[in-house]
């Protein structure tokens, strides 16, 4: 299974800037689904941004589409999270996750993946 291990986080004002980072311990870009989560009242974990293999699709929560933006860089096995205009709200605990994507991949569901980081803080001021 693959390891992946989370940074980047850390505590800023609203309206602020953030990137984190998922290192995977093996080439990801044309192997793995990846997704980024956090947890929520009420559900386990909620899907905030999800890659497909190869970087060609795309998927975001709608509390966050047109401020996240996640991408990969294959040269590296990185994925990574750039958060923009920060929230409050967004403060959580943010988890990397991957799956080879055997069967179907349901991007933003938690239950599709069985590889999970530590997860790496948030924290946004208001």
């Amino acid at each position: 299974q693959v390891q992946l291990v989370e940074s980047g986080g850390g505590s800023v004002q609203a309206g602020g800037s953030l990137s984190l980072s998922c290192n995977a311990s093996e080439p990801i870009f044309n192997n793995y689904y990846m997704g980024w989560f956090r947890p929520v009242p009420g559900e386990e974990r909620m899907g905030v941004a999800g890659i497909s293999a190869g970087g060609t699709r795309t998927y975001y929560h709608v509390s966050v589409e047109g401020r996240f933006t996640v991408s990969q860089d294959s040269a590296k096995n990185m994925v990574y999270l750039h958060m923009n205009d920060l929230k409050p709200e967004d403060t959580a605990m943010y988890y990397c996750a991957a799956t080879k994507g055997v069967g179907r991949w349901y991007p933003l569901v938690s239950s599709s993946y069985d590889s999970w980081g530590q997860g790496t803080q948030v924290t946004v001021s208001s």
